[in-house]
């Protein structure tokens, strides 16, 4: 027998035992890690093992992908009012555009698993992709003539999708002021909103509070007594037995936004799939030693039975946040500030926390009254940084400082401790283009 022959059934043989493997994993075995493809972006490796989510059809193409993307981001795009939206490439007007780049589709810059060629907010096109459809630019707007071809999107300036802190109107009408404006912080003197419930009492409540009286001290305290929510209300199911450890399923009876905001943070992400929820350690940013095992919840955060947002706001994040930003806050004039409020020097509305700026009070209307919400998804003004100014960074600084801080690195990473190193033009030039056009006008 030739060996032609015989490397056809060891090849037989090679195919079906790797097959085999990867039918096991697929449809057996609960770690699914080695059908990766390669590494997931920061935006997504947390929900890298539910493949369906993303992956909705198998021979779905691109239209399924992108029905998957809408799936997940369409809110946050139509909050962005979207610069770039799908039905503008979809015009028959713009065909032309769709030969540089097919914007229809989110993978056509948003590829995953490309570990080597993504940058930043999971980009995955070389960072000269705005100069291909703008490179007469700088005819219409001197100004922008002699721009790098990859610097459209630096920070300060344009963004794809959210340019809401950046429109020429809202640069012109926030053009002036103090660098630090004399008003009290967002939100603080707020109480947040919550549609509260009042059980009745239960035998089971008074048990417990005759054998744990700390316990029962903490929760005398906190928001939840004061608003009659008793044991019953957090431990109890719907068909009353005892839950000993309550999560996020009994918190959204009474804190639903809240819990859905949680969801599509980074904190809750994967519960939104039905996966574990994530702990310090399978994170990618540094995290404190002794809190790497602790899986977020509602309670990782907020203390069970006492509840303190003011220990949420900044002890809690300090707790497990390691990274160079987290750590310089106590003595960033941000981090000076709440200390000083903590020792009673300042009223507590003046002080500045981590949930501050990264989980801001909204106000909102709620069966026919103005209430606070506290928006629970980190990511909601975090990535691009421009999102703050409108919804944070302008409510006690002017704009001007605003960009140039968040376009600054090293103020990044100190937690904003000096000045800006350098100027971001964006106002300079919408008022010299106002200028011009008004002179055009009166000619």
């Amino acid at each position: 027998m030739s060996m032609k022959k015989l490397y056809w059934p060891l090849w037989i043989v090679i195919t079906l035992i790797i097959g085999g493997f990867y039918a096991f994993t697929l449809f057996k075995q609960e770690d699914k890690s080695s059908l990766l493809i390669g590494d997931a972006t920061y935006g997504h490796y947390q929900i890298e093992m539910a493949c369906s989510t993303c992956h909705t059809d198998a021979f779905g193409g691109k239209e399924s992908l992108q029905t998957a993307c809408v799936n997940c981001h369409k809110q946050e795009l139509d909050e962005a009012h979207d610069s770039h939206p799908r039905k503008k490439f979809t015009d028959p007007r713009n065909a032309n555009m769709l030969e540089t780049l097919d914007a229809r589709y989110c993978i056509s810059c948003h590829s995953e698993h490309q570990k080597e060629q993504t940058h930043a907010m999971g980009l995955t096109l070389p960072q000269d992709y705005c100069f291909h459809c703008h490179k007469d630019i700088g005819k219409n707007r001197p100004s922008h003539k002699g721009l790098a071809f990859d610097s459209c999107a630096s920070s300060g300036c344009h963004n794809y999708h959210d340019n809401r802190a950046l429109y020429e109107s809202f640069l012109l009408e926030n053009a002036g002021g103090v660098w630090l404006k004399d008003i009290a912080r967002i939100g603080h003197a707020s109480k947040a909103h919550a549609d509260v419930s009042k059980p009745a009492a239960t035998e089971a409540d008074a048990n417990k509070a005759e054998f744990h009286p700390d316990i029962t001290a903490q929760w005398l305290a906190s928001s939840h007594a004061e608003a009659g929510v008793n044991c019953s209300g957090c431990h109890s199911s719907s068909n009353q037995s005892w839950i000993e450890k309550p999560g996020i399923n009994e918190c959204q009876k009474c804190h639903n936004q809240e819990a859905d905001g949680f969801r599509q943070g980074k904190h809750g992400m994967r519960l939104a799939q039905a996966l574990p929820a994530i702990s310090p350690m399978e994170s990618r940013l540094p995290f404190q030693p002794d809190r790497l095992q602790q899986q977020h919840s509602c309670t990782a955060c907020h203390n069970a039975h006492d509840f303190n947002t003011q220990q949420a706001a900044t002890t809690a994040c300090l707790g497990c946040h390691a990274d160079e930003h987290s750590r310089a806050f106590p003595g960033s004039p941000h981090g000076q500030l709440q200390q000083q409020a903590s020792n009673g020097k300042i009223p507590l509305e003046e002080s500045v926390s981590c949930a501050t700026c990264h989980m801001p009070r909204l106000k909102q209307h709620y069966q026919g009254q103005q209430v606070m919400r506290v928006e629970h998804n980190q990511n909601w003004n975090l990535r691009p940084n421009e999102k703050m100014i409108r919804s944070v960074c302008i409510q006690c600084h002017n704009l001007a400082f605003s960009i140039d801080a968040l376009a600054d690195p090293v103020l990044l990473k100190n937690n904003f401790t000096g000045k800006p190193a350098s100027h971001v033009p964006s106002i300079d030039w919408a008022q010299e283009r106002d200028k011009q056009h008004e002179s055009h006008q009166s000619h």
